[in-house]
């Protein structure tokens, strides 16, 4: 029985693409064989809290690795490593791999049980960085109000996130609690729940009180639609202006 012409042609273009589909599938295992193809170099991308080394050491790679082992496998490994959000793994032949690594953010510096600073996420767990060069602003507790606020802070307006220099929870007459941020000779008080426009109406009468010139200690947010001004903050005893 013969087979109609265009039949045989769907049948040779369908063996070409299982032999394309088994080459694509096997080549990866066959090229980690070659000594060519062992990864002799690997470049760090996002690396700035995280030591270089400590990232190396999670990837766990074998003398005898190759650029065609398993990158998805890499990567997950340095998801586990404190500290990493996400990162990705890329192979660069002949013999280099190229890690990009997302960390997590640091938003504070929690003075903890031996006395010393550790730096802190937006959900109060401790983050492995060194901390040289953190200028984050000091909390006393991992109160994840507290950090939460500050990570807020940070992501809408980080020109106000760095005047900061310490934060805590302070009681509120108005119930739910308050955060209190400490900027120099000026404090700030918001909700537990302040949003990026009360972060921005905060810094709208921040700048004008300087432009006016008009001193203050203290603005506090938590009302709704208005900021109080206050000429010294309530820990002196004065009212508002």
């Amino acid at each position: 029985m013969k087979w109609p012409r265009a039949s045989r042609r769907v049948l040779r273009w369908a063996g070409a693409v299982m032999i394309v589909m088994a080459i694509w599938m096997t080549a990866p295992l066959l090229l980690r064989r070659i000594a060519f193809f062992r990864v002799r170099q690997v470049e760090l991308v996002g690396i700035r809290y995280l030591d270089a080394d400590q990232v190396l050491a999670a990837l766990r790679l074998a003398p005898q690795a190759s650029v065609y082992d398993d990158t998805d496998m890499l990567a997950e490994r340095l998801r586990g490593l404190d500290g990493v959000a996400d990162a990705v793994v890329s192979r660069r032949p002949p013999g280099s791999l190229k890690v990009i690594v997302r960390e997590i953010e640091p938003v504070a510096l929690l003075m903890n049980g031996r006395g010393a600073l550790e730096p802190v996420d937006a959900d109060g767990r401790a983050l492995p960085y060194d901390l040289t060069g953190l200028d984050l602003p000091v909390v006393p507790a991992a109160d994840s109000a507290v950090v939460g606020v500050l990570a807020r802070v940070q992501a809408f307006d980080p020109a106000l996130f760095q005047t900061i220099d310490a934060a805590r929870r302070t009681p509120s007459l108005r119930g739910g609690g308050a955060v209190l941020l400490e900027l120099g000779a000026h404090r700030v008080l918001l909700g537990n729940d302040a949003g990026p426009e009360v972060i921005e109406a905060v810094v709208l009468v921040a700048r004008d009180l300087a432009a006016r010139r008009r001193s203050y200690a203290e603005l506090d947010a938590r009302f709704d639609g208005q900021i109080v001004v206050r000429r010294r903050s309530r820990a002196t005893g004065i009212g508002s202006v």
